[in-house]
C-alpha cells in the first residue's frame, strides 16, 4: 500500500482537524486505476472526482450497513460512492491513529456487478 493521496491538516480555531488520506488496497487495484487514463479516461476523471471528495469528508459516500457487507471484504466498515453511469466505487475507512483518515480503495464496479455482489 504505497500509493497515498494526502490532504493537509487544517487550522481551525486552532483546532487540528484530522487530515484525510486515500490508499489503495494492494498494488493491483493501484495498477488498475492507473490503466483507467488510457482505457476508460470518462471512468479515471470519474474516479479523480470521487478521491477528491474523500480527502475532503471520508464519509461522503453511504454506508453498506454490516449484516450486507460480503466476507471476502475483511473489514468492519464498507462504503460505496455512487459515480456517473451507474459505477460504484467501495472503501472502507481507516483511523491509524487519532489525527488521520485514511479511505481505502477496494474496487470500482458496474451496478450489475455490484447488484451481484451485494445481493440485491
Amino acid at each position: 500500500m504505497g500509493f497515498k493521496l494526502q490532504k493537509k491538516i487544517k487550522l481551525k480555531m486552532g483546532i487540528k482537524k484530522r487530515s484525510s488520506g486515500i490508499d489503495f488496497k494492494n498494488i493491483a487495484v493501484k495498477n488498475s486505476f492507473e490503466k483507467l487514463k488510457e482505457f476508460d479516461p470518462v471512468l479515471y476523471k470519474s474516479l479523480i472526482r470521487a478521491f477528491n471528495d474523500l480527502l475532503e469528508n471520508a464519509f461522503c459516500g453511504i454506508q453498506i450497513p454490516k449484516r450486507l457487507i460480503p466476507t471476502e471484504y475483511k473489514c468492519n466498515n464498507l462504503w460505496k460512492y455512487n459515480l456517473p453511469d451507474a459505477w460504484r466505487l467501495i472503501y472502507t475507512v481507516k483511523a491509524p491513529n487519532k489525527v488521520e483518515i485514511i479511505s481505502v480503495i477496494l474496487e470500482w464496479m458496474n451496478h450489475k456487478e455490484y447488484e451481484r455482489k451485494f445481493g440485491y
